[in-house]
């Protein structure tokens, strides 16, 4: 199973774009793993929001591929710790044969399609965060979980 992160626009924060290449390469050590970023829309202030979730999901539903199980970071998603999260993980990896796909939308979250293809939501606070650190954040927890699968002494319970 390969884990792919796929998200909309570039990450553009140098301190960002350092911490999420550094979890990157941590993680490569435990499983496959890709960062897969869709470019931003080109003259999105021209559309309303739903305009510019339904171009997304065109984006989007180009980046899927058949077997993909799709899991979307969203704000009413189902709620983990970073131990729950791990075993999650593990069951994923258990069960799902090709690519694992975590999603983060745009601005102004997933067009319905999105919503309907999905396998599952998942949130990761209650809290909003920017879609950079939103990428900072689940990298560093995909992380941590791989070091709890492994007995690894990154995190403290």
């Amino acid at each position: 199973m390969k884990i792919v992160f796929l998200v909309i626009g570039k990450t553009t924060d140098a301190y960002s774009v350092a911490a999420i290449q550094e979890y990157t390469n941590r993680l490569r050590h435990y499983i496959p793993f890709e960062n897969e970023v869709i470019p931003e829309l080109k003259n999105a202030r021209n559309l309303n929001f739903d305009q510019q979730k339904e171009r997304e999901a065109d984006l989007l539903l180009k980046s899927f591929q058949p077997g993909d199980y799709i899991v979307l970071l969203d704000e009413k998603g189902k709620e983990f710790t970073s131990v729950s999260f791990s075993r999650y993980l593990e069951r994923k990896m258990h069960t799902v044969p090709k690519r694992l796909v975590f999603v983060v939308g745009g601005p102004y979250g997933f067009s319905q399609r999105i919503y309907d293809i999905a396998q599952e939501k998942i949130s990761l606070s209650r809290m909003t965060f920017s879609h950079q650190m939103i990428r900072v954040i689940f990298t560093e927890q995909l992380y941590r979980a791989m070091t709890i699968l492994n007995n690894e002494p990154y995190h403290h319970e």
